[in-house]
């Protein structure tokens, strides 16, 4: 099974010098790596052919974020699995061999993605996937060992291999045909949250999505956007409401957005109460943005019967903050 590894690069020569070896010593034998450079302007590209001429580069002629990036780097590359990769990441020994096995095990099985644990305190799930990802029927994503901001200590709880709703964009395994046949990733998310507009995409197609535990990587997390920085409050929210839109069934489509922006305003004046009100006006442009793109998304509806048991919680907001169940295994 040809495997591509798949670094999206923008002016990131720092984690390039950091993580790159990891990736490249642990992964060479099993797999081709390739750096996808987002137009930058450090030199960065320089350093990879200087101290890894065999990692190949593809360079994009812009900026178009994670959505596009990959979009327009992926028709370069030939391979029957893409593992698309942050710069921010770094793998271990082993880790491709469990993953690999699964996508030959299981031929209904599109994406996977790995144990994910925080690099700077190891011991700790990473909020960007933890343990694989789930929404609540409002759309609000959450992972096993990580509830909002609450991360969870790995144990061991989550050494399994599991069927999740969706993967981690940091660290995000995909069959290239199934990449093609769903028309890669919708740009106009530019990032964030792209990943599960695929994921839901791809479950309406018939395909499996797995968490492969036996394999950890160790990510940094915000080095492109920090969780505080309210660029990505707006991204998250606008993204969100936009995932609804395309991928609900219709049944339920306008009464979930309509409590959706009633839960949003009530997340704005949280930001408020914790003197955060830059959040508040992040998810005010948010929803503004959210309008003038509801027509342009009402279109990429497709055709096909969505599935209505797509959550397994249906409001984690309520568990959370009500019931206080702020770890995976105790959600009810």
């Amino acid at each position: 099974m040809k495997t591509a590894i798949v670094i999206l690069n923008w002016n990131g020569k720092k984690l390039l010098e950091q993580f790159l070896p990891s990736v490249f010593n642990f992964s060479s034998e099993e797999a081709e790596v390739y750096v996808a450079d987002n137009a930058s302007t450090d030199n960065s590209i320089a350093f990879v052919k200087q101290h890894f001429p065999s990692v190949k580069i593809v360079e994009n002629v812009e900026n178009g974020g994670y959505a596009k990036g990959y979009n327009d780097a992926l028709q370069h590359i030939d391979a029957d699995v893409y593992c698309l990769i942050n710069s921010d990441i770094e793998v271990t020994k082993n880790w491709l061999t469990p993953i690999i096995d699964t996508f030959k095990k299981e031929p209904n099985t599109a994406i996977i993605q790995p144990k994910i644990l925080d690099f700077k305190d190891q011991l700790k799930f990473e909020y960007a996937g933890a343990a694989g990802g789930f929404i609540d029927a409002f759309g609000y994503p959450y992972c096993r060992g990580r509830l909002f901001n609450d991360l969870e200590t790995d144990n061991g709880q989550f050494n399994d291999t599991a069927e999740i709703f969706w993967a981690s964009g940091a660290c995000f395994f995909i069959r290239s045909a199934v990449f093609y046949q769903l028309n890669g990733f919708d740009e106009d998310f530019f990032a964030h949250q792209e990943e599960i507009d695929l994921c839901w995409r791809a479950k309406n197609n018939g395909h499996t999505i797995k968490y492969v535990g036996t394999s950890t990587v160790y990510h940094v997390g915000g080095a492109t956007l920090d969780t505080l920085n309210p660029r990505k409050t707006f991204l998250n929210f606008r993204n969100s409401l936009l995932n609804l839109v395309k991928n609900l069934p219709s049944v339920k489509l306008f009464p979930i957005i309509f409590s959706r922006l009633v839960l949003d305003g009530l997340a704005g004046l949280k930001f408020v109460m914790e003197g955060k009100p830059e959040h508040l006006l992040a998810i005010l442009k948010a929803h503004f943005s959210f309008y003038m793109y509801l027509s342009k998304f009402l279109k990429k509806r497709d055709r096909l019967t969505k599935n209505s048991n797509y959550y397994q919680h249906k409001s984690i907001v309520w568990q959370y903050y009500a019931k206080g169940r702020k770890q995976f295994n105790k959600l009810k």
